[in-house]
This record gives structure tokens, sequence and C-alpha cells, in this order.
């Protein structure tokens, strides 16, 4: 494998569940250079996603109480978060760095160079 397959395999590994981040994470620990920041980009944008889906379900128990609203509102969310990580897994398998929408920015100035 050359060096730009391991760049998107490490890239796509964290997109793909939670034990997929969590092997990317221990994999990158040994990589250096343009690998390791690709792969910590996107373990950074995989951590905002999955914190955005802690939040929703948090959110998802307290509307399930509203009878028609609630459950229209958490089905749209949950399918824009689906859409939002199709588009980050793409973009890992381009081998491109592609912030979330509206909070990605802001997430990766907050974690820094967390990973790297």
């Amino acid at each position: 494998m050359n060096s730009n397959s391991y760049l998107k395999t490490y890239g796509i590994l964290c997109y793909c569940t939670l034990i997929g981040w969590i092997i990317t994470l221990i994999q990158i620990s040994s990589t250096e250079g343009e690998e390791r920041k690709f792969a910590a980009f996107h373990l950074r944008q995989m951590l905002i996603l999955m914190l955005l889906g802690a939040a929703v379900s948090i959110v998802d128990t307290i509307l399930f109480f509203i009878p028609f609203i609630g459950i229209i509102v958490i089905n749209i969310i949950t399918i824009l978060l689906f859409i939002i990580w199709l588009l980050l897994l793409l973009s890992a398998i381009q081998g491109q760095k592609r912030y979330i929408p509206v909070i990605g920015q802001a997430g990766e100035n907050m974690l820094g160079d967390m990973f790297e």
C-alpha cells in the first residue's frame, strides 16, 4: 500500500462505527506527517459528529413526549446528521478535508491539534 492509500484508509475507517474510530486513533499514534494530520482531522470531525448525535439523542428523549411535532423535528435532524456523516465519509474517500457545515470550523478551533 502506498502512502496515499493509508491516508484514505485511516480517514475512512474513523467514520465506520465507534470501533473503527478507536482503531484509527490507535493506529495513527505510530504514523507521522501528512497521514497523521489527515487522520487526526477526520477523527476530530467524527468526534464532533458523535457529540452532536449524543445531543440529538438527549433532545429526542425530551421531544418524544410532544406527539407530532417532536417526532418530525427529530426525524429531520437525524436525516441531516446522516447526510453530514455521508458527506464526511465521501470527503475521506476522496482524500479531502471537509468541515461539518456551520459548526465544523468552530469545533476544529476548539479541539485544536487533538490527536496529532
